[in-house]
Order: structure tokens, then sequence, then C-alpha cells
């Protein structure tokens, strides 16, 4: 007899078991998004066009496609034009150059590179997360090297620095 209350304990608490890991469910993503799909399903990205004094045509289209890639390879966002649960939207502010360091002979050694991007973000779900902020990143590149010459692969790297900011401030909630 005991023997056969051991067994029915054992399968009442193996089933137990089974029916609280079924119910659960535990969700952790590596991107760090944290997004309630059941309340938000779309994300609407507007043209950010470039209002800087100075202009290097493909930066827009470079900072375009990064941002739009960040949200369509690490959420489950549906990208609309219109309409959208959450919306981003704003410009590219500043592009500019800065002499960074002065070699020994009185000649710039080291350029900065700096990129600024004003972004307004609506959350149609949740207004309490709404903002309008700047974003920026910089990188260094040798004087030696012109602009022209490096110029597609620091805006490249500055805008997945940036793209990775306003993610995160969008919809990672750290």
């Amino acid at each position: 007899m005991e023997l056969k209350n051991k067994k029915w304990t054992g399968l009442l608490v193996a089933g137990c078991l089974c029916i609280l890991f079924c119910a659960c469910r535990i969700e952790y993503k590596f991107n760090g998004a944290s997004i309630d799909y059941q309340l938000t399903k779309t994300i609407q990205i507007d043209n950010f066009p470039i209002r800087s004094t100075y202009v290097w045509a493909p930066m827009q289209s470079i900072f375009q496609n990064k941002l739009t890639d960040i949200y369509a390879n690490q959420t489950r966002l549906r990208q609309v034009k219109k309409n959208g649960d959450l919306q981003l939207s704003g410009e590219i502010t500043h592009f500019d150059q800065y002499n960074k360091s002065i070699s020994s002979e009185g000649y710039s050694s080291q350029v900065q590179l700096k990129m600024t991007v004003n972004v307004r973000f609506v959350n149609n779900k949740k207004h309490e997360e709404d903002f309008e902020r700047q974003f920026t990143a910089t990188t260094e590149y040798d004087a030696s090297q012109q602009l022209t010459a490096v110029q597609e692969e620091l805006v490249t790297q500055m805008s997945k620095d940036i793209t990775e900011q306003i993610f995160n401030a969008t919809v990672a909630n750290w």
C-alpha cells in the first residue's frame, strides 16, 4: 500500500510540475528588447533628413538603413508607413570634424568626426515613454588620410552606434 501511495504522489508531483512549466513562460532576449507584443505590434520609422551644415548625401541612406535594420532584425515589430504603435522621426543635425591632436610639427595628426541625430519618439500605447532627444557618436581618423577615403566606413560605424543608442532608449528600457 505504501509503495502505491509513493507512486501516486510521484505522479501527482510530476503532473503539477508539468502544468507549472507549461503554464509559465519565461522569455529572455539577448538583444535587450522588452516589448509587449500583445500591445505593441507596429513601428513607423520616418525618413531622417540631413539638416547639418556639412552634407554628405549618402549619410542619410546609410543611417536610415541601419535604423530600419536594427528594428527588423531585433524585434518582431511590423514596419508601417503611418499610424505605428511606435513612431520614430527626426533629423541628422550635425556632421562635423575637429582637430583632435597636433603633431610635434604643429600639424593636425588626428581628426575627430562627430555625428548627431535628433530623435522624436512616440509610443502610442504608453505616452509616458515619449521623448525628444539627441544621440551622438564620434570616431577618429588619421589626419594623413583624406576624409573622402574613410568617410563611408566612419559614417557606417557612427550610424551603427547611434542606432543602437536609439534602440536601447526606445525598446530596451534599460
